[in-house]
């Protein structure tokens, strides 16, 4: 979502991720300096955020299995246009985005699929059902 929105919105036609062109000016994905894989960490969500009020809280703990996240380098660009930074680390690192204007554009740096069960689904997994539902034609 951050290499698409980089490229259409901001128009940074050469934004990449580490994992494919480490050598690219235009890093936006870069490799993590410790890797997350394997780890449950809190997060910390926004006031007012679109993952905030679908939490109803604004914290969780949530599983990650990357390696890789948001260049801290490209933070400022990120943030000139409307993509909001809803959800952060207890480091205050990038771990969820949203666009205000949209339905349900919200990007994880978790996966909330994971803690999804058919008797008790992710409440991401839930409001993403919703919103499909909702703008069906």
């Amino acid at each position: 979502m951050v290499i698409e929105y980089a490229r259409n919105v901001l128009d940074f036609k050469d934004a990449q991720h580490a994992e494919y062109d480490p050598t690219v000016s235009s890093l936006f994905i870069s490799k993590l300096t410790c890797s997350l894989a394997g780890r449950d960490m809190q997060l910390n969500f926004v006031p007012g955020s679109q993952v905030a009020e679908i939490y109803g809280s604004l914290s969780a703990k949530e599983s990650y299995y990357c390696n890789f996240g948001v260049n801290p380098d490209c933070i400022d660009e990120l943030k000139q246009g409307p993509l909001n930074v809803s959800g952060s680390d207890a480091e205050g690192e990038i771990r969820v985005i949203e666009h205000p204007d949209h339905p349900f554009f919200i990007g994880t740096l978790f996966v909330p699929q994971a803690r999804s069960t058919p008797d008790r689904p992710h409440p991401l997994v839930t409001a993403f059902l919703g919103a499909v539902v909702g703008h069906a034609i």
